[in-house]
């Protein structure tokens, strides 16, 4: 039996991985307050960013759904992978060879890394040989077709284009030979399962990676180039695999995604060609869904890319400025004009409100795709197909309108028939009502005639009101899709997100008061800054000092774990070791307390946040943990100091009140007087600790 991984090893990992780089990969992170950056939680659908990550600490926690942890469970998450995986994920990614415990007779396992990472590694060798088959002979079809969309080999070395063979297991025999089981090979879905063995899935075909945002190869989508294909589809795409799913993955992202972030823009196509196309003129932000309409999670990565937080907590919906750009934030699709132009336009009307107020719509003359356009009429005419893209609404309703002959009342009656369930989709309040008096004027009929048809039909379609512009609640109240004979909150995402709701609001147990405050905040700057904290103080702390549940437990986890962890303690064993002490019960809580504002001024300059950089010798920071606690600043310490004072204070408080009332009760004697010397001493010591930390006394 396979043994577990050395803990030394599983350090070193954790020291090496750089958290900020990895969340950054797939959500933008933006600074909020010292250290900490902001963005989109990628485990839930959200409009407004709870999700919090610390580098420094390599702590991440989302308010929003609850979920939090350190770089592994991050993985471990977004992966769908288990904590072993992770770690060799990870030791993969850095660099680091593991070692085994020997858990049985056998020797220990040599690092030949998980099941997820050899199906990765085997996708990225089978993108080497279709891009050593390109040149070949046989690939002459695969060359024509592409220089014949105006493709040069530059062109098509940049986007990683290739070439299948026609033989039966010219791939399979290529990564047997790369040391690749046949379960692998068909995990991966380069291969299927025929009565002889398995057999390459792509033959004859041009073939075009497709990639994650960090430039992991996950599949492959492939083009028909002979007659006599067995397979009839003009385009395949690998199947849904442990690394592939189709709803999930868009073709480009890993070449678009820092054009997205800066200029939030993205411009959606059709086809893999089209997004060379784009690229090549100019256009690089786009990108293209593989195999499928653009759908709901295809809208949260995109969301999650060009998500706005500028102005804190107000939601900003609708095309907005960017900085030093010409066009506005949007999503750009491009359909063609035609009938199936017109069905993808409606399909996109399901998407939410926020994300619709952002879409456009660009269609070229002729129905050209970007591809045709550009080889008919080059790179100009493709950057001014975006530059006069319209928006969704507009294209939809104006096509509509377009069939009618406005000049006779029954076209206008039948424009507006035609144009009333269109507007009635349109979910937000303030924009049907808008569209409903733009579509009446266009038309020309009567405005209160035009809402009547346009209520009529929401009520029939039972469109649900929506105000897409309206500031959005941290806890939001969509309850999750239910399908026959699941549950829907299987997801510990959806669970989370449910038990924060109610908590947050229940009405019978609010807590808003100055000790809750000071208790919190000495937890939050323990955690974060334990170097922070005076040894010879917090020696005095006891339970007692506490008044909140869950700090007083907090406390003995810490006490578990060691109390205050040395100075030469790596910043990522001190969280492991507290929330391993901690337990499920305090994980969450630890995890906010760690990424929770700190009303501090950073160590950064005053500058705020910044991204990490590179966690490599002689760099400034490190984008990983750091090896070891970091110094406390003077401003930390003073902090950390009067918040160790006023526990210490209410501690004396307590105990004060409770030798007086005890002393009340009893009579004249020698236990009463003793008992009064104990509380003189007591008041003496805590105007002693006032004078120390505020240079007055109370009282």
């Amino acid at each position: 039996m396979v043994g577990m991984i050395k803990k030394e090893d599983v350090e070193k990992v954790r020291a090496a991985a750089d958290l900020y780089d990895i969340v950054s990969a797939t959500v933008t992170l933006k600074p909020s307050g010292t250290g900490t950056f902001v963005g989109l939680c990628p485990f839930h659908d959200e409009k407004t960013g709870s999700f919090n990550v610390r580098p420094s600490l390599g702590v991440w926690h989302c308010f929003g759904c609850g979920l939090g942890g350190d770089v592994f469970k991050y993985v471990e998450q977004s992966e769908n992978i288990d904590f072993r995986e992770a770690v060799e994920l990870l030791a993969d990614k850095y660099h680091i060879e593991l070692h085994y415990e020997n858990s049985g007779n056998g020797p220990a396992r040599e690092n030949t890394g998980s099941k997820r990472t050899r199906l990765l590694e085997a996708c990225e060798e089978a993108q080497r040989f279709f891009v050593s088959q390109i040149l070949t002979k046989e690939a002459l079809p695969a060359r024509k077709l592409l220089g014949g969309r105006n493709f040069s080999q530059a062109d098509c070395e940049r986007f990683g284009c290739g070439y299948a063979p026609q033989g039966w297991d010219n791939l399979v025999r290529h990564l047997a030979s790369k040391g690749f089981t046949q379960k692998e090979i068909l995990d991966a879905g380069l291969a299927r399962q025929g009565q002889r063995g398995i057999y390459d899935y792509f033959r004859g075909r041009v073939t075009w990676p497709i990639r994650d945002s960090t430039g992991r190869t996950l599949g492959f989508g492939a083009r028909k180039l002979y007659e006599d294909d067995q397979i009839a589809a003009k385009y395949i795409n690998t199947p849904d695999t442990q690394l592939y799913r189709k709803t999930q993955v868009l073709y480009g992202i890993d070449l678009a995604k820092s054009a997205i972030v800066k200029k939030r823009q993205v411009v959606i196509v059709e086809g893999y060609t089209d997004v060379m196309a784009m690229h090549l003129a100019g256009i690089d932000t786009a990108i293209a869904t593989c195999g499928t309409a653009f759908g709901a999670e295809h809208a949260k990565i995109v969301r999650r890319l060009i998500a706005d937080d500028s102005l804190g907590a107000v939601q900003l919906v609708g095309p907005l400025k960017v900085k030093d750009q010409p066009l506005s934030s949007r999503i750009v699709f491009t359909f063609d004009g035609d009938a199936a132009g017109q069905k993808a336009a409606l399909h996109a009307f399901g998407l939410d409100s926020a994300f619709l107020s952002q879409t456009f719509v660009a269609v070229a003359d002729d129905n050209l795709d970007p591809c045709d356009l550009r080889i008919e009429r080059g790179n100009e005419a493709v950057r001014s197909l975006i530059a006069r893209a319209k928006p969704l609404y507009d294209f939809v309703i104006d096509a509509a309108i377009s069939r009618f002959d406005l000049t006779y009342m029954p076209g206008q009656v039948g424009a507006m028939k035609a144009v009333a369930p269109l507007v009635a989709q349109i979910r937000d309040r303030s924009l049907w009502d808008a569209y409903a008096r733009k579509s009446a004027g266009r038309i020309g009929v009567d405005l209160e005639v035009m809402r009547r048809e346009v209520m009529n039909a929401r009520r029939q379609m039972h469109v649900r009101d929506e105000d897409a512009y309206a500031p959005k609640r941290r806890f939001e109240r969509d309850e999750p899709r239910v399908e026959p004979g699941t549950n829907p909150y299987a997801n510990p995402a959806t669970r989370k997100a449910l038990e924060r709701r109610d908590a947050a609001e229940q009405a019978y147990f609010k807590i808003d008061d100055a000790v809750f405050i000071a208790e919190q905040q000495f937890m939050a700057v323990l955690i974060q800054v334990p170097r922070a904290i005076d040894r010879t103080m917090f020696g005095q702390l006891t339970i007692d000092h506490f008044m909140t549940s869950v700090f007083r437990t907090l406390f003995q986890a810490i006490a578990a774990a060691g109390g205050l962890p040395s100075d030469d303690t790596p910043q990522g064993l001190w969280m492991h070791n507290l929330t391993k002490a901690g337990g499920p019960m305090l994980n969450q809580v630890i995890n906010e307390l760690a990424v929770m504002p700190l009303p501090l001024p950073g160590d950064d300059g005053g500058n705020g946040a910044q991204p990490p950089q590179s966690n490599v010798p002689g760099g400034v920071g490190g984008g990983a943990a750091a090896v070891q606690l970091r110094p406390a600043t003077p401003e930390e310490q003073r902090y950390a100091t009067e918040l160790l004072t006023r526990l210490l204070d209410m501690g004396f408080m307590r105990q004060i009140g409770l030798a007086k009332r005890r002393m009340a009760q009893l009579p004249d004697g020698e236990e009463k007087i003793t008992l009064l010397g104990q509380i003189t001493r007591m008041e003496t010591a805590r105007k002693d600790l006032q004078a120390q930390i505020y240079g007055n006394t109370v009282g």
